[in-house]
This record gives structure tokens, sequence and C-alpha cells, in this order.
């Protein structure tokens, strides 16, 4: 009975393909393992020919390196965490989308850790999971970068991080700054200009540095420019669109309204447009609404909604780069941070 032979990409007439393996491209392109993986990992003591041959076969296959395997057989993992705790899902999105950027052809891949930063044991959650998939390094995203015990635990078991934050937490070498005080300052400059006065603020939570920045860089803004922000029209929500609606219902049923309120983010800022329709407060006519981060709900509320863009993508680029970078150099490195800036769209105008 003859002996059927098996294909490139590892299929058999009576079965199934399967995956090409490293070993399989070292027999078709008739070179050692070793020269392939030498290859896979852009090392220069290969031939030019050789190099061409193997990826050609490679791509005509379809081999993909498996991430682990690679980290198996070099001692180190090719996998970057992203360990988070957000109750905002785009924010969430957009980072991630960012980590791609700079992964992308770099070998490395992406693996996400959500978490509870609130639970007694997150910790030791991350620790298991930094552990178990041997990761290279991992970005810590607000809020949990804004936690040094976390910190501690990494540097603990010697895992390299990077920390996305308003303010510098850590060393510049491992930072990436927001600049959030910087954003919500234009935010309150650029009400003042259109000559309100009368403004409310609505906060992400007390225990939020980006909070606690926002709040501080709109406050002492104001201020600047003679303005006081009473007590009475500061109110802390969570970051979500159901917190903002019952911000703004606090804020909108007394007889004297603002004239503008700045949310600390575009969800809550969200939950005011609907308290404001369900009151037949008109957008910008009766109340002038800022939002923070520039999510794409920003431009799809009506109307549009003036929003701090701060640009996420760019910031979990940022962040990635950082971690696959030679650490030749480190210290010489400039801070790395992202600016904000204001995007001023339909939703304010001058107070009547």
């Amino acid at each position: 009975m003859p002996v059927s032979k098996t294909s490139k990409q590892g299929a058999t007439p009576s079965g199934p393909a399967r995956a090409a393996t490293i070993n399989d491209i070292a027999r078709l392109a008739g070179v050692s393992k070793k020269t392939v993986s030498r290859i896979i990992n852009h090392s220069p003591l290969v031939r030019k020919d050789t190099r061409e041959k193997v990826e050609a076969l490679m791509r005509e296959v379809g081999y993909s390196p498996d991430p682990m395997a690679r980290g198996l057989a070099f001692r180190r993992s090719f996998l970057i965490g992203m360990v988070y705790d957000n109750p905002t899902a785009q924010f969430i999105v957009n980072m991630q989308y960012g980590a791609l950027d700079a992964l992308r052809g770099s070998g490395f891949e992406l693996v996400v850790h959500p978490c509870d930063s609130r639970s007694p044991g997150y910790i030791d959650g991350v620790r298991r999971f930094v552990q178990q998939q041997k990761l290279h390094g991992v970005m810590l995203v607000p809020r949990v970068s804004e936690d040094q015990a976390l910190a501690d635990m990494l540097d603990e078991i010697g895992c390299r991080y990077t920390r996305i934050a308003a303010v510098a937490m850590d060393d510049h070498s491992r930072m990436v700054i927001t600049h959030d005080r910087d954003g919500a300052a234009e935010a309150a400059d650029y009400l003042q200009t259109l000559g309100h006065r009368d403004i409310a603020l609505i906060t992400g939570p007390a225990s939020y540095r980006s909070a606690i920045e926002r709040t501080g860089g709109f406050v002492e803004a104001l201020a600047k420019r003679g303005i006081e922000l009473p007590k009475a029209r500061i109110v802390e929500a969570g970051y979500t669109f159901e917190s903002g609606v019952a911000a703004a219902e606090k804020l909108l049923s007394g007889k004297r309204r603002p004239t503008a309120i700045f949310c600390g983010n575009d969800e809550m800022a969200a939950g005011v447009y609907r308290v404001a329709l369900r009151a037949g407060i008109g957008i910008p006519r009766q109340l002038s609404v800022v939002g923070y981060d520039d999510s794409p709900l920003a431009s799809r509320l009506w109307p549009p909604l003036t929003s701090v863009r701060r640009d996420t993508r760019d910031t979990g680029r940022v962040a990635a780069a950082m971690l696959i970078q030679a650490e030749e150099g480190a210290a010489a490195r400039p801070v790395a941070s992202v600016r904000p800036h204001l995007i001023v769209r339909d939703s304010c105008q001058p107070p009547d």
C-alpha cells in the first residue's frame, strides 16, 4: 500500500490540515531549525538568499510563529500584558488598538487582564497572570496604574512595566503622562471666554488621580480668572453614563441652573444630555456642555459635544512601544507624554 505524502500545509489526503511547524519549515527549506529561528527573530547571521527563500516558504504555507513557543526557545516571552480596571469600554478598546499598532510586525502579541482594583486579592491575581503568561512586560492603564502597591509587586518579581497616568508617579522611563490638569484648564478657559460665570463641574471618582487632576485644573483655571466654583456646583460621579444622569439631575433640578457644565468624561456628558432633553433644556441655547476624552460618542451626540481630546490610541501605542524597545539608553530617553487639547463643536455658546 503506498504511503501518502504530507503536503506543505501539513495535511494528508485522508486527514485534516494541521498548522505547519518550525520543523516543517526547516525540512522543506533544507536548512536547520536554528537557521529558521534566526530568520524569525531577524538575526543578521543569515545569508540574504537563505532568508528570502525561507521567508517566501513561510508565506506560502501560512506559517506564523507561536509567541509562547518562541518564549520557551529564547527563555523570554513575546507577550505584552495590559492590565486595566476602567468603566469606559471605548477607552479600553482605543488603548488596545494603540498597543496593537506598536506591536504590529514586532513578533510580540497582546494579552489583556481586566480586574477589579477594589477587590482585596486583585494584586495577587495580576501576579498570577504575569507569571503564568511569562510576560515580557505589562502596560498599566488608569486606574490600576495609580496603585503603587501593584507597581511594587511587579518590581519585586522582576517584570518590566509602563504606567499611564495624569502625572509622573514613577521613574520617567516607565511613565506615559497624559497631562489631564492642562486639558481641564483649557476647557475652563474656553467657557470663561464665552462669558460663562455660573459653571458646574461633574467629576470622576475622588480616588482616581485623573479626576483629581481634572478637577484641580478646572477649578484653578477659573480662579485665575476671578470665578469661584461653589461646592454645590461640584458633583462627584463615577465616569459612567448612569452616574452622569444622577449628577445632572442634582444640578439641573433647582430654580437657578448653571449656564455651563464641564464633565470629567464624555460618558457623563451624555448623561447631562439625557437629563436636559427630559427637562426641556436646550443645548447649547440654555446650557453649554463640555466633555473630556473626545471619544467617538462626542461627535455622535446632538448637538456634537465639545470635548478635550486625549489621544487614547496614541497613548496605548507609546506605552507598548516603550516595553519592546531596547533597554539601552532608557535613562536618557525624554519623558513620554501625550498632550490633550480642546475640540470645539456645537455644544457651547455664550449664555443668554
